[in-house]
C-alpha cells in the first residue's frame, strides 16, 4: 500500500474541514478577505501536495522496475520503450 496517497485527503480537509474555522472577513491578508484567501491557499498546496504524490509514485516505479531487473528496457530519460506496455 502506498500510504502517502493518503495525502490526497489533506486538501480536502484543509479546504472543507477549515471553512468554519476561516469564515472571517478579518484580517485581510493580501489584500483578501481571511476566507478566499485560505481558500486559494489550499488551492495552490492541493497542486503542490498532488506533485509531490506524482514524484513519490514515479520515485517508487523506477526502483520496483529496478528491482525487477527490468531497468534494461527504459531509456536513459527514464520512459519505458516504445516496446514495453505502460503500466496504469
Amino acid at each position: 500500500m502506498r500510504r502517502y496517497r493518503w495525502l490526497a485527503l489533506v486538501p480536502a480537509i484543509g479546504m472543507l474541514g477549515g471553512v468554519p474555522f476561516a469564515n472571517r472577513v478579518e484580517p485581510y491578508v493580501l489584500g483578501l478577505p481571511f476566507l478566499l484567501f485560505w481558500i486559494t491557499l489550499w488551492v495552490v498546496l492541493t497542486s503542490a501536495i498532488m506533485g509531490l504524490i506524482l514524484v513519490l509514485d514515479r520515485a517508487r516505479d523506477r526502483a520496483a522496475t529496478r528491482a525487477a531487473g527490468v531497468g534494461a528496457s527504459a531509456d536513459a530519460g527514464g520512459r519505458a520503450s516504445a516496446d514495453t506496455p505502460e503500466r496504469s
